[in-house]
């Protein structure tokens, strides 16, 4: 959803965005400024600071009253006066109810990540397992995303993790294929997963379609909560074959119905009266917040997700809460029932509002007994756990990085690890890659990769491509990111500017306080020249050489103007350079292959200028495969349909330079 679709902007009811007073003002008397132009109806209001920056975006049931709460600072926190302090321009949308500028408010927040709202940090959409039902042998499968293909989807998982440990169950259970249509067409005999038991083969005839229909309709009443039935089912045809005698096939069940139960076992606390509801429990300390989520469907539990929001300290759980639901069913199905821990605000308004977009009864509940109320306690005591896991990740990380101050001699404390590595074949798909490490671990939002682009560097040039990610990198910093170029001369108390506005001490800054390079002296003066040429003489380098016969333990670490020297074994500093500079490696090797993998798979015929995709099929179709086409004269080429004689020698042209 955005600014332009849904039920979030009246159409009827134009942005109203008014003109700031010519000269330069902020605070109460700017925002007093626009007061006067808004009209008396819900919407949703954006308040700018001087830099162009979001500062905040709220909703509002009449944004008139509302925003005129800002021009009076008595009674404001200090966290919302200092917002007001900030602001020199603000921007508005009306919408025709409060529920559509509750909706509208949670896009943007999401969209725009506004400083002084509750932030939502990881926002993936969930998995869900997939039956499909567009091929006569239906495949289980993993499915992320929009749901285009036809079939049956059950979820949402809590994880990826958890999706594939129940399709590797379920395969066991019901013996259903996982394999691409495509595959599946051009079996002659039953692969290996049929051999151990893990699919019943119906691509050659192992089983009729008949009982491969069966095997599906079973899968399917199990995941739609019908678990209890399915069990019984197997366990009644094991008693049965057994009775004759039958101990191979009665064998085959009892396999079955113990990969049954490993699925059942793994799932947990399974409630009895909830059919279909989310879970969310809030619990804080310290400044910091743990929201935990529970998904169950069809009274099954498909797992538990656990959340950090980005918050400011002094707001309750009932703030946070209220907030984190918007952004979070933003982009995701609700179920019929979201239990919760706390009492969020506006609960009424949030329920309205999300039942709107489903089309359906949509209920939000605080239980206070019952099995419902278990399910949330369950929930609390599970985030309360997260958030002591996270505190002492948080420590552990930290004293991590502080080791690695002292070991190469760094101003201060590192917040962002750069590490860079190339991967290619013989010069070939090059590409660079860089990896992010703070003080939560890897920052896999922030990893990048660098196709590399010259054609003048030799096939290898192992120096020249890392000068080319360098440059491209360092550049792109400067031009962006200059005014927050940290001051190497003051140590981090100092240098870095301290706010109350959140608790997100662990946040990344976009400069490196530490730049980690896979290589020796001569990939460190490589790495320097190349930042001393765009200027950037202050960020530390470290190069990293592996050791005599390439062990781990024994890397020797270069550091400009100190002699090259070795950790001591069993350093945990050593370790985690070497998880960082392992990461980089498996990052830029994966990087690598994925544009072999698509370079692989390209066809020649995309290469030729004026061949587009109706071209393309006809000439595939007239002639089998490309290389056919590659041997193909000019006249043959002609006898293609919507192939004129130019094109035909363009393409011939193209095939025999």
């Amino acid at each position: 959803m955005n600014d332009s679709e849904g039920p979030s902007k009246d159409t009827s009811a134009p942005e109203v965005e008014a003109a700031a007073p010519a000269k330069k003002v902020r605070g109460v008397e700017v925002i007093a400024a626009f007061v006067r132009q808004l009209p008396n109806t819900p919407g949703v209001y954006r308040m700018i600071n001087a830099d162009g920056d979001m500062l905040y975006v709220g909703k509002a049931r009449n944004l008139k009253k509302r925003v005129t709460n800002y021009t009076r600072l008595q009674g404001l926190s200090n966290r919302i006066a200092r917002m007001v302090q900030a602001t020199v321009t603000m921007e508005f949308v009306t919408t025709r109810t409060e529920a559509e500028a509750l909706l509208l408010e949670a896009n943007l927040i999401k969209r725009l990540r506004p400083r002084f709202n509750v932030l939502l940090r990881d926002d993936k959409s969930f998995p869900h397992i997939l039956i499909t039902s567009d091929h006569e042998a239906p495949a289980i499968t993993k499915h992320r995303g929009a749901r285009t293909r036809k079939g049956d989807y059950f979820g949402p998982f809590a994880s990826a993790g958890a999706v594939n440990r129940t399709i590797n169950a379920l395969q066991k259970a019901f013996l259903l294929r996982t394999c691409s249509d495509s595959y599946y067409d051009n079996r002659t005999r039953p692969c290996l997963l049929h051999q151990i038991k893990r699919c019943a083969a119906p691509c050659t005839g192992e089983i009729d379609m008949e009982g491969y229909a069966r095997l599906v309709d079973e899968a399917k009443a199990f995941l739609s909560g019908k678990s209890q039935t399915v069990h019984n089912e197997l366990a009644e045809a094991m008693d049965k074959a057994s009775e004759v005698l039958d101990f191979e096939t009665a064998a085959i069940y009892r396999d079955r119905l113990a990969a049954l139960s490993h699925v059942q076992h793994h799932q947990g606390i399974n409630p009895h009266n909830v059919d279909e509801a989310d879970v969310f429990a809030v619990h804080q300390e310290d400044g910091q917040t743990c929201i935990q989520v529970f998904f169950f469907r069809t009274g099954q539990n498909w797992g538990n997700r656990a959340y950090f929001p980005k918050t400011d300290k002094a707001l309750e759980a009932e703030e946070v809460l209220g907030s984190f639901l918007t952004q979070f069913y933003d982009n995701k199905e609700t179920p019929t029932l979201v239990l919760l821990s706390h009492e969020p605000e506006e609960r009424e308004l949030l329920a309205e509002a999300f039942s709107e977009r489903a089309g359906r009864r949509i209920e939000l509940a605080v239980p206070k007994r019952g099995e419902k109320r278990e399910l949330v306690e369950h929930a609390l005591t599970n985030a309360g756990e997260a958030l002591g896991h996270k505190f002492a990740e948080t420590s552990s990380q930290a004293r991590l990085l502080a080791g690695v101050a002292k070991a190469f001699d760094l101003p201060r404390v590192p917040r962002r690890i750069e590490v860079y590595d190339n991967s290619h074949i013989m010069g070939t798909n090059a590409v660079g890659g860089m990896i992010v490490a703070g003080q939560e671990g890897f920052a896999k939002s922030q990893y990048r990769k660098f196709n590399i682009k010259s054609q003048d560097l030799v096939p290898g040039d192992d120096y020249g491509m890392m000068r080319e990610v360098l440059t491209r990198r360092f550049s792109r910093l400067l031009k962006e990111h200059a005014e927050e170029r940290p001051d190497e001369t003051q140590p981090a108390s100092e240098s870095e500017e301290t706010s109350e506005e959140t608790t997100d001490t662990t946040a990344i800054p976009a400069w490196p306080d530490l730049v980690l390079i896979d290589g020796g002296q001569g990939q460190l003066r490589a790495v320097r020249e190349t930042l001393e040429e765009i200027g950037v003489t202050d960020v530390p380098l470290v190069g990293i050489a592996k050791g005599p016969d390439r062990d781990a333990g024994r890397e020797k670490f270069f550091v400009e103007g100190r002699p090259s020297f070795m950790l001591p074994e069993r350093d945990p500093v050593l370790y985690f350079v070497q998880r960082l500079r392992d990461e980089a490696h498996r990052f830029a090797i994966g990087t690598h292959r994925a544009r072999r993998k698509k370079k692989m798979a390209k066809n020649p015929l995309d290469e030729i200028d004026g061949i587009g995709p109706t071209r393309k099929r006809a000439l595939l179709r007239h002639f089998g495969t490309a290389k056919t086409v590659s041997k193909a004269g000019v006249d043959d080429l002609i006898a293609v349909d919507g192939i004129s004689e130019a094109t035909a020698k363009t393409i011939y042209d193209h095939f025999h330079e």
